[in-house]
């Protein structure tokens, strides 16, 4: 025997290939703790269900009251009444992917349990990466077949989710499965987070292939060192060159400094900013500048404010804020600043996700008749003693 079979499960995983690492990784666990069954179930599109990609089980599991749904929704190691089976989370820098499931022949005992919670950290990092050399687990998550819209957005976003030590937040698209213009983008250096929220003009893959167009403009800007001033620049100067003014990209840039919380914003366009601070939420308003790709040869200025550890910040589209109820009721008169409220205890990746169902039941039977983007990010702000 090893002297370290824990070592040993590492490296098996990382040398696995992509396509088979889940089997392998159930393979090693039932040999290193006599298991009766391990399952690994993936997160769908939605965020609704666990969907079984490896184990007995076949049928998706939802989220909501199930003992795997709260250990995927909490972060958090969960085991069965028994003891028996236990329920890991699969997390890579706060996106959630999935839940490990292992049924054990004994109660797990705190060893047993530290170990697991090691392979199921090491199993997360090793599938976010083979999930960029093959589509398997793509597939495995989505319920119904996405619109070619929806996968170039989802194609383009960094991830669901991202947590450092000053900030944690977490998006989602809406329609999950047929999204058409709207998207979010962040990026981490040593001194700044930079997050935009986007929503292409139109709707279906015309709308998906200009907001693409205007988030690799502003990537291929923010790459090169420029600031949010010039990456908002170069989005307008590119937009405008393929279309002439025609179709443009209502976007939102935020620039935070990690050090200070301070935040650079360039306002351009519809998506709107909701600041909850102690028990009070407010609308953070400021210069309404033009759409990128609108005339090509804007000058767009930066403004400023800042944020205190315990700040949380929403950003919403207008298919969230300007949506009405079967009533006519516009979404942002009360129900979204009451959305804001009810979730503000649940950490980002939970308050989106109840955030969505709330504004999803707030249309009852009838469907939205726009797509959405929300994006929640809490600040945390630098340690000092760190």
């Amino acid at each position: 025997m090893h002297a370290d079979p824990l070592k040993d499960i590492e490296h098996a995983l990382w040398d696995a290939q992509p396509h088979e690492l889940l089997e392998a990784a159930a393979r090693l666990i039932q040999a290193d703790t006599a298991a009766a069954d391990v399952e690994i179930l993936l997160v769908d599109y939605r965020q609704a269900y666990l969907v079984p990609a490896v184990g007995r089980g076949r049928v998706p599991v939802r989220l909501d009251n199930t003992a795997p749904g709260h250990a995927f929704a909490a972060r958090q190691v969960v085991q069965d009444s028994t003891g028996h089976t236990v329920h890991l989370p699969l997390v890579v820098h706060g996106d959630r992917l999935g839940v490990l499931s292992v049924r054990l022949p004994e109660p797990a005992d705190r060893t047993t349990t530290e170990r697991l919670t090691a392979v199921a950290t090491v199993l997360a990092r090793a599938l976010r990466i083979a999930d960029l050399h093959t589509d398997r687990y793509r597939s495995i998550r989505r319920r119904s077949r996405l619109t070619l819209a929806a996968e170039i957005q989802w194609d383009l976003l960094p991830g669901t989710a991202c947590a450092t030590d000053e900030f944690h937040l977490a998006g989602q698209l809406e329609p999950a499965y047929a999204v058409w213009g709207d998207n979010f983008d962040w990026a981490i250096s040593e001194r700044y987070l930079t997050l935009t929220v986007s929503d292409g003009m139109g709707t279906g893959v015309e709308a998906a292939a200009l907001t693409h167009l205007a988030v690799s403009a502003l990537r291929n800007a923010r790459r090169s060192g420029a600031d949010i001033s010039e990456q908002a620049a170069l989005a307008d100067q590119t937009l405008y060159a393929r279309h002439r003014g025609d179709r443009h990209v209502a976007t939102l840039l935020l620039e935070v400094e990690l050090d200070t919380g301070r935040v650079r914003v360039i306002d351009a366009g519809s998506p709107r900013v909701y600041r909850m601070r102690g028990n009070t939420t407010e609308a953070v308003r400021f210069e309404s500048q033009l759409p990128l790709g609108m005339f090509g040869d804007a000058d767009y200025t930066a403004e400023y404010f800042a944020l205190e550890p315990g700040d949380r910040l929403a950003i919403v589209s207008d298919g969230v804020h300007t949506a009405r109820s079967s009533a006519g009721e516009n979404y942002g008169e009360a129900a979204l600043a009451q959305a804001l409220r009810d979730t503000r205890l649940q950490d980002p990746p939970e308050a989106v996700r109840t955030f969505i169902r709330h504004y999803l039941s707030y249309h009852g039977a009838a469907e939205p008749q726009d797509d959405a983007v929300v994006v929640f990010l809490d600040w945390t702000g630098k340690n000092p003693q760190a």
